[in-house]
């Protein structure tokens, strides 16, 4: 006789899915970051670079969400988490060991990258530490020279557009099969828009994974990245609840 009790992931398994969801989004974005070009640090990196990081995150998101999706929810994101947690998707008593989860996660990855760098050419990983181990950043820190205030709007449009997308495609009555592949793409195009202005974070976990590496000034900067992608994220949770999952008597 079969439990239907069983169907329902522990919670150790979710915190197990988004650990290895956020590992993998950190080393195959950054990985990208940092090895698609030589360091992604030359000035004005050119158009191809910026669409190979921008479709290897989003690739990395339609991988983690059919592989670990259906365990945990596949948000690989304190903002998505909280998000979430706003529209009423999740309980708010498993945010915090989400996120420690995911930052686990990507600092592991960010940890595995450095290590391969250790054994590069000569010079390869000290140069990728001093252009910041593709953090995110602003002013002289931000890949276009974009000030804070680009930053800041940046991350919180953004993340409130990412947030919108994952609820609607996720929604238990309206979803579609297909949500990994829009969430990746939404998250492909969110990267193209960005990159130039910050270097795209929209998700803490991955600025701190990288800025762990990066050295004092994307360490310094790291707030932005990580309280404006959680009010975008917010804002978006709130506002989808309220605009969309309103009903009224037939």
């Amino acid at each position: 006789m079969s439990d239907s009790t069983s169907a329902v992931p522990t919670l150790g398994a979710k915190l197990a899915a988004e650990g290895f969801g956020t590992f993998l989004l950190v080393f195959g974005g950054v990985g990208t970051a940092l090895f698609a070009s030589n360091l992604y640090t030359e000035p004005a990196p050119n158009a191809a670079v910026y669409s190979a990081v921008a479709l290897a995150f989003g690739l990395t998101v339609v991988v983690g969400a059919y592989a670990f999706g259906p365990i945990s929810g596949g948000h690989f994101n304190p903002a998505v988490t909280l998000g979430a947690a706003a529209a009423g998707r999740i309980g708010w008593k498993d945010v915090l060991p989400y996120i420690v989860a995911q930052v686990v996660g990507g600092a592991v990855a960010s940890t595995l990258l450095f290590l391969i760098g250790q054994f590069g050419p000569e010079g390869w990983l000290t140069g990728a530490q001093n252009a910041g181990f593709a953090s995110n950043g602003f002013d002289e820190l931000s890949p276009g020279g974009f000030g804070l205030g680009s930053a800041i709007i940046a991350e919180v449009i953004l993340t409130a557009i990412f947030l919108f997308v994952i609820l609607g495609t996720t929604h238990s009555k309206r979803g579609t099969p297909l949500a990994g592949l829009a969430i990746g793409l939404t998250l492909t195009l969110i990267h193209l828009i960005s990159i130039p202005v910050d270097n795209t974070s929209v998700n803490p976990a991955r600025s701190i994974a990288a800025a762990i590496y990066g050295g004092v000034g994307p360490l310094s900067q790291l707030w932005v990245f990580l309280v404006f992608p959680i009010v975008g994220a917010l804002i978006a949770g709130y506002a989808y609840k309220a605009l969309f999952d309103s009903t009224k008597q037939a």
